[in-house]
């Protein structure tokens, strides 16, 4: 039963290869802190801006210095391969050795840290919108891991707005998004089936809403007023842990320890659940790589720390199993966030490596068949500060290919009744 959830992601991924939908290929244990950077320094969503420049960058923790190739694919909407050649949304040429990297300063956990820049001297542009994928292999062509990124032009005005669901069931644990699109250097014709929408909860992509088809149109602008079909679980904020300071103890951290690594103990959390709603600021499951004593950068600087999490939750789980969940690993579930019970303790405990920095995380319940309970200990709540994302993807009767043209953003913290 052990991790059966991944065993379910992976089966999943196969089926949906076989309908030719690209799915993100997970890490290895080896590498670690996947980070896209265009203008914030947080690891977040990428949505780059067409002629952007952006940064990604991984550690490898097996200390070999292994050469890396990477190679960039464009897809649709519905993260289907696009008929567009590679001449066509790409100034130069990909699957080329990233030639940067650096060795860790002064740590415990050795590793190298690589990072791509694009543009750069091979790939010299990124000249159409759209998804796009980026695998890395290594030097015999086997692909180690993937992310998707957005590449975006901004010619559409994206309206968005978050506000309480009308249905009373759920009208304490849930938000909705509501928003709007106008146009005014291009006429959207025909926008159900030319048009497509992307609504995204606190930049997790696997939790997306698609689909949504405008209600109806005032001129040249799209509305969309959907109650429960453009609904979120409110979900609560997340727990977090800031380890700047691997040797010394914080209000999130009870003890340290040294053995071959640095051992931070977090305290040990409870179920919210069934608990009032409680304000407590974070970055929306996202983290920031930092180290208080590095003296020119943290990202060869900030050591690896080894995190022991500790849940104390009575409920009958059955066969589900309960796992840690975060952008710190591209919100997956996998054998590394799983929390074991721990009989003498009657609690469920977790270890796993993380690099110096503050982190946002939550405790999720996931169910057999693969799906993710994100309130289940932590709880749902309409006054939990989300923040959304919508996205306006657009191809014209004829076109080859799908445009990202717009995005729009909204925080619940403005969220209204009406």
């Amino acid at each position: 039963m052990k991790y059966f959830a991944l065993l379910l992601s992976l089966g999943l991924l196969f089926t949906t290869v076989a309908l030719a939908q690209v799915q993100e290929l997970p890490a290895p244990d080896y590498i670690r802190t996947i980070k896209f950077r265009g203008s914030s320094v947080e690891g977040q969503l990428p949505i780059m801006r067409l002629g952007e420049s952006f940064e990604m960058s991984f550690d490898a923790l097996n200390g070999q210095e292994d050469d890396y190739y990477y190679e960039i694919t464009h897809h649709n909407f519905d993260w289907t391969e696009s008929d567009l050649s590679k001449g066509e949304y790409l100034n130069g040429f990909d699957d080329v050795r990233i030639e940067t990297y650096e060795n860790s300063l002064n740590t415990l956990q050795i590793f190298s840290h690589y990072y791509l820049t694009i543009p750069n001297r091979e790939t010299r542009a990124v000249t159409k919108s759209g998804n796009y994928l980026i695998t890395i292999y290594d030097k015999n062509r086997r692909p180690i891991f993937s992310r998707k990124f957005m590449v975006m032009e901004q010619i559409a005005n994206v309206r968005v707005e978050v506000k309480r669901m009308r249905d009373i069931k759920y009208i304490q644990e849930k938000q909705v998004v509501q928003f709007s699109i106008n146009s005014p250097s291009l006429l959207l014709v025909n926008p159900k089936q030319t048009v497509n929408t992307l609504v995204i909860q606190n930049n997790n992509l696997k939790t997306g809403i698609k689909d949504l088809k405008p209600q109806y149109t005032i001129g040249n602008e799209l509305i969309y007023r959907y109650d429960t079909e453009a609904s979120f679980w409110g979900g609560n904020e997340y727990l977090s842990f800031d380890n700047k300071d691997i040797r010394a103890a914080t209000n999130r951290i009870r003890g340290v320890d040294l053995t071959d690594l640095y051992e931070n103990y977090i305290f040990t959390d409870i179920s919210r659940a069934d608990r009032v709603y409680t304000y407590n600021p974070d970055v929306n499951g996202n983290f920031v790589i930092r180290n208080i004593d590095a003296q020119n950068s943290n990202s060869i600087e900030a050591d690896y720390v080894r995190m022991h999490f500790n849940l104390q939750y009575f409920e009958d789980i059955g066969e589900k199993e309960i796992h840690i969940y975060g952008a710190f690993n591209n919100f997956t579930i996998d054998g590394s966030t799983y929390m074991r019970y721990d009989p003498q303790s009657d609690t469920y405990r977790n270890s796993r490596l993380f690099k110096q920095g503050y982190y946002d995380y939550k405790y999720v319940l996931v169910n057999r068949d693969g799906s993710i309970d994100e309130g289940a200990i932590s709880g749902n709540f309409w006054q939990t500060e989300n923040a959304y994302t919508v996205l306006v993807y657009y191809r014209n009767l004829g076109a080859r290919f799908d445009r990202l043209i717009g995005m729009g953003k909204a925080n619940s913290t403005t969220i209204t009744n009406n």
